[in-house]
């Protein structure tokens, strides 16, 4: 077995290129910004006018950022998918309906596989937007609409390997599905709800009563417990804390292990008191209906760990802590 050809390895040499690369790729994002126009604005337009879906086709290293164009738009509020050329042949052009756009993205704007089937995409009747770095190609010229991600050379020092190229169809993109989420009033509720797996869509569609303790979970005792029974509810429900609720079932207080152990430092007969000499009065509160992020924001901005959960009547339906929270992921 032959040995490989010994490598020459320049420390310097590596970071020089790292540097240059950067440098090629950044001032080619900031030309691009001038190479954008009206033919920007039509095609924002058409796909947020279309009736169907946002299709991403390329081939190659154009493919792959195909398919991260069509989840970036799926993923902020533009019905989107990626189709490959290739198997667009056979059988795949099946899921383009007349009523799509077709975002073909080619650097050459040559692409055989794509050159294939653009008879069939004009007999479908779909609006076609080209992004390219060759508006003179035949992409282009049988294209709707013509974006450009032309760029100056390619940070491959042989000028070949697809690399500055494949960044400025990124920020195309990406621009693309700025400007769309912007103009359907995309918010952070909607991304959430297509993310409902991530840490944003569980902290901004969690809400409280979705993780809080209720029923006979809730610890709670009327005024009148004597301390030992109070510290018996509290050690059955395992809260390190318990309401104190009126008659009524009115919130009279809360009496937590914070409490427990300032008494204790006090020095006080802990026998002969009852819930209402030791409790904390006009507790903090969130309502069932509260994002559950605004309850661990409350519990951190007042350094507690356990909070009671009442409805639209201020009447006790649960009680939360850091636990129930970080269990949920919401912290």
């Amino acid at each position: 077995m032959t040995a490989p050809p010994a490598v020459s390895f320049d420390a310097e040499r590596v970071l020089k290129l790292a540097r240059e690369t950067f440098d090629i790729e950044a001032r080619a994002l900031l030309a691009l910004q001038a190479r954008q126009g009206d033919s920007f604005v039509d095609a924002v337009r058409a796909m947020l006018q279309c009736s169907g879906r946002v299709v991403v086709m390329g081939m190659g290293k154009s493919g792959h950022v195909g398919r991260k164009v069509a989840a970036t738009l799926a993923s902020t509020g533009t019905p989107a998918l990626f189709v490959h050329p290739a198997e667009a042949s056979h059988g795949d052009l099946g899921m383009v309906t007349p009523g799509d756009v077709v975002l073909a993205i080619s650097n050459s704007g040559e692409s055989d596989e794509l050159a294939a089937i653009l008879p069939a995409l004009k007999r479908l009747g779909v609006t076609l937007v080209a992004m390219t770095g060759r508006p003179d190609s035949s992409l282009a010229s049988h294209a709707d609409i013509t974006i450009s991600s032309a760029v100056d050379q390619e940070a491959c020092p042989l000028n070949l390997a697809p690399t500055t190229s494949t960044i400025a169809q990124m920020a195309v993109g990406d621009a693309l599905a700025v400007a769309l989420l912007d103009a359907r009033g995309f918010r952070e509720e909607d991304f959430a709800r297509s993310h409902p797996g991530g840490s944003l869509g569980r902290k901004l569609l969690t809400h409280v009563r979705d993780v809080m303790r209720s029923g006979d979970d809730v610890p709670q005792v009327p005024p009148s417990t004597p301390f030992v029974d109070t510290m018996r509810e509290m050690t059955r429900k395992g809260l390190g804390a318990t309401a104190v609720l009126g008659e009524r079932g009115e919130i009279l207080g809360i009496f937590t292990d914070g409490d427990l152990r300032r008494l204790v430092e006090q020095g006080r007969d802990l026998r002969a008191l009852t819930a209402a000499d030791v409790m904390h009065r006009s507790p903090r509160r969130v309502r069932s209906d509260a994002l559950a992020v605004d309850a661990a924001d409350l519990m951190e901005l007042h350094r507690i760990t356990v909070l009671l959960v009442v409805d639209a009547d201020d009447r006790l339906v649960g009680v939360i802590n850091t636990n129930d929270l970080m269990r949920a992921k919401v912290i």
